[in-house]
């Protein structure tokens, strides 16, 4: 499966790119095991991923949580809280 992976903000600094198309294994079946993967590639990756609960997500451009089922996504987005004021 190839997917869109894209990171927003301070995620984006982290990671060291605003996009990356990927092929995660097969048994990453949710965005949770999707961030579980990802932490893998990089220290970069592994440091935007450190504290989930910064970590706001979307699968083909829904808002999510952690458990969703990653089913045919094209597109993961991960991006931290948004506050207005």
């Amino acid at each position: 499966m190839s997917l869109t992976v894209l990171y927003f903000a301070w995620v984006k600094e982290k990671v060291g790119c605003g996009q990356e198309t990927l092929a995660p294994p097969a048994d990453v079946a949710t965005v949770a095991g999707l961030m579980d993967w990802l932490s893998t590639l990089s220290p970069g990756h592994a440091a935007a991923f450190a504290d989930r609960r910064l970590i706001k997500s979307a699968v083909d451009q829904e808002h999510v949580d952690h458990g969703t089922a990653l089913g045919k996504a094209r597109e993961v987005a991960f991006f931290p809280p948004v506050t207005g004021g």
